[in-house]
Protein backbone atom coordinates (compact mmCIF):
# COMPACT_ATOMS: atom_id res chain seq x y z
CA UNK A 1 0.00 0.00 0.00
CA UNK A 2 1.33 3.75 -0.82
CA UNK A 3 1.21 6.34 1.73
CA UNK A 4 -0.02 9.29 1.89
CA UNK A 5 3.23 10.95 1.52
CA UNK A 6 3.34 9.91 -1.86
CA UNK A 7 0.12 10.92 -3.41
CA UNK A 8 0.80 14.18 -1.97
CA UNK A 9 4.08 14.72 -3.47
CA UNK A 10 2.96 14.29 -6.69
CA UNK A 11 0.69 16.95 -7.88
CA UNK A 12 0.16 16.11 -11.41
CA UNK A 13 -0.92 12.78 -10.44
CA UNK A 14 -3.19 10.59 -12.26
CA UNK A 15 -6.55 11.42 -10.14
CA UNK A 16 -5.55 15.20 -10.34
CA UNK A 17 -5.41 14.63 -14.36
CA UNK A 18 -9.08 12.52 -14.13
CA UNK A 19 -10.23 15.40 -12.16
CA UNK A 20 -8.89 18.02 -14.51
CA UNK A 21 -10.53 16.15 -17.01
CA UNK A 22 -13.53 15.53 -15.36
CA UNK A 23 -13.46 19.73 -15.22
CA UNK A 24 -13.41 20.65 -18.34
CA UNK A 25 -15.84 17.80 -19.47
CA UNK A 26 -18.36 19.45 -16.81
CA UNK A 27 -17.26 23.33 -18.12
CA UNK A 28 -17.70 21.78 -21.90
CA UNK A 29 -21.28 20.25 -20.68
CA UNK A 30 -22.49 23.36 -19.09
CA UNK A 31 -21.64 24.95 -21.87
CA UNK A 32 -23.36 22.70 -24.73
CA UNK A 33 -26.77 22.89 -21.97
CA UNK A 34 -26.73 26.50 -22.18
CA UNK A 35 -26.23 26.62 -26.18
CA UNK A 36 -29.51 24.09 -26.10
CA UNK A 37 -30.95 26.21 -23.50
CA UNK A 38 -30.56 29.27 -25.62
CA UNK A 39 -31.55 27.50 -29.17
CA UNK A 40 -34.73 25.81 -27.72
CA UNK A 41 -35.59 29.42 -26.09
CA UNK A 42 -35.50 30.87 -29.43
CA UNK A 43 -37.29 28.35 -31.13
CA UNK A 44 -39.81 28.32 -28.59
CA UNK A 45 -40.24 32.11 -29.12
CA UNK A 46 -40.33 31.37 -33.08
CA UNK A 47 -43.02 29.02 -32.46
CA UNK A 48 -44.89 31.04 -30.39
CA UNK A 49 -44.54 33.98 -32.44
CA UNK A 50 -46.27 31.59 -35.78
CA UNK A 51 -49.14 30.23 -33.32
CA UNK A 52 -49.85 33.83 -32.58
CA UNK A 53 -49.90 35.02 -35.98
CA UNK A 54 -52.23 32.04 -36.86
CA UNK A 55 -54.34 32.52 -34.25
CA UNK A 56 -54.75 36.06 -34.82
CA UNK A 57 -55.65 34.91 -38.84
CA UNK A 58 -57.72 32.30 -37.83
CA UNK A 59 -59.62 34.88 -35.48
CA UNK A 60 -59.93 37.23 -38.64
CA UNK A 61 -61.72 34.55 -40.56
CA UNK A 62 -63.69 33.19 -37.98
CA UNK A 63 -65.18 37.19 -37.71
CA UNK A 64 -65.21 37.63 -41.37
CA UNK A 65 -67.60 34.19 -42.06
CA UNK A 66 -69.46 35.29 -38.36
CA UNK A 67 -70.39 38.52 -40.12
CA UNK A 68 -71.34 36.82 -43.42
CA UNK A 69 -73.71 34.51 -41.62
CA UNK A 70 -75.21 37.51 -40.02
CA UNK A 71 -76.18 39.22 -43.45
CA UNK A 72 -77.00 36.43 -44.65
CA UNK A 73 -79.50 35.57 -41.98
CA UNK A 74 -80.70 39.49 -42.03
CA UNK A 75 -81.27 39.20 -45.20
CA UNK A 76 -83.27 35.92 -45.20
CA UNK A 77 -85.14 37.31 -43.04
CA UNK A 78 -85.87 40.60 -44.61
CA UNK A 79 -86.63 38.52 -47.83
CA UNK A 80 -88.83 36.23 -45.80
CA UNK A 81 -90.76 39.40 -44.34
CA UNK A 82 -90.96 40.53 -47.99
CA UNK A 83 -93.07 37.72 -49.29
CA UNK A 84 -95.19 36.98 -46.11
CA UNK A 85 -95.96 41.18 -46.78
CA UNK A 86 -96.47 40.03 -50.40
CA UNK A 87 -98.98 36.39 -50.14
CA UNK A 88 -100.67 39.08 -47.18
CA UNK A 89 -101.59 41.14 -49.81
CA UNK A 90 -102.42 38.91 -52.29
CA UNK A 91 -104.77 36.78 -50.32
CA UNK A 92 -106.32 40.40 -48.77
CA UNK A 93 -106.71 41.12 -52.58
CA UNK A 94 -108.36 37.61 -53.36
CA UNK A 95 -110.51 38.17 -50.50
CA UNK A 96 -111.85 41.46 -51.72
CA UNK A 97 -111.80 40.12 -55.59
CA UNK A 98 -114.00 37.28 -54.24
CA UNK A 99 -116.46 39.65 -52.44
CA UNK A 100 -116.86 42.18 -55.18
CA UNK A 101 -117.20 39.40 -57.66
CA UNK A 102 -119.73 38.09 -55.38
CA UNK A 103 -121.62 41.65 -54.83
CA UNK A 104 -121.19 42.10 -58.63
CA UNK A 105 -123.16 39.04 -59.54
CA UNK A 106 -126.15 39.65 -57.07
CA UNK A 107 -129.07 41.06 -58.57
CA UNK A 108 -131.78 42.73 -56.72
CA UNK A 109 -135.35 42.21 -57.77
CA UNK A 110 -137.51 44.98 -58.52
CA UNK A 111 -140.91 45.54 -60.34
CA UNK A 112 -141.87 47.85 -63.19
CA UNK A 113 -144.40 50.24 -63.27
CA UNK A 114 -146.78 47.59 -65.35
CA UNK A 115 -146.05 45.12 -62.73
CA UNK A 116 -143.08 42.92 -64.60
CA UNK A 117 -140.85 41.54 -62.59
CA UNK A 118 -137.24 43.23 -62.61
CA UNK A 119 -133.45 42.14 -62.65
CA UNK A 120 -131.12 45.02 -61.50
CA UNK A 121 -127.50 43.90 -61.35
CA UNK A 122 -124.97 46.56 -59.36
CA UNK A 123 -121.15 47.07 -59.66
CA UNK A 124 -119.14 46.38 -56.87
CA UNK A 125 -119.67 49.99 -56.04
CA UNK A 126 -123.23 49.06 -55.57
CA UNK A 127 -124.51 51.37 -58.44
CA UNK A 128 -126.75 50.09 -61.30
CA UNK A 129 -124.97 48.34 -63.76
CA UNK A 130 -127.79 46.32 -65.76
CA UNK A 131 -131.29 46.14 -65.63
CA UNK A 132 -133.57 43.41 -67.47
CA UNK A 133 -136.50 41.41 -67.06
CA UNK A 134 -136.46 38.22 -64.83
CA UNK A 135 -137.72 36.40 -68.19
CA UNK A 136 -135.04 37.15 -70.26
CA UNK A 137 -132.69 36.81 -67.24
CA UNK A 138 -134.28 33.72 -66.36
CA UNK A 139 -133.72 32.68 -70.27
CA UNK A 140 -129.86 33.60 -70.57
CA UNK A 141 -129.52 31.62 -67.18
CA UNK A 142 -130.78 28.34 -68.32
CA UNK A 143 -128.78 28.44 -71.85
CA UNK A 144 -125.64 29.55 -70.16
CA UNK A 145 -123.72 26.58 -68.00
CA UNK A 146 -121.82 26.81 -65.06
CA UNK A 147 -117.92 24.69 -64.86
CA UNK A 148 -118.95 21.99 -63.04
CA UNK A 149 -121.90 21.16 -65.88
CA UNK A 150 -119.11 21.84 -68.51
CA UNK A 151 -116.76 19.32 -66.75
CA UNK A 152 -119.82 16.83 -66.07
CA UNK A 153 -120.44 17.12 -69.70
CA UNK A 154 -117.18 16.47 -70.90
CA UNK A 155 -116.86 13.36 -69.24
CA UNK A 156 -120.04 12.25 -69.75
CA UNK A 157 -118.88 12.52 -74.03
CA UNK A 158 -115.61 10.67 -72.69
CA UNK A 159 -117.39 7.83 -71.12
CA UNK A 160 -119.47 7.15 -74.55
CA UNK A 161 -116.11 6.99 -76.39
Amino acid sequence: MQSEHSWGDNPSGPVDAVVEKAQEMGQAMAEKVAEVRTAVAAKAEEVSKAVAKRAATVKKTAAKRAGAAKKAVKKAVANARKAAKKSAKKAAKKKTAKKAAKKKGQRTTLYSSKGKKLYAVRDAKGHFKDIQTYKRAHSMDMKRKSKAEKTAGAKKKAKKK
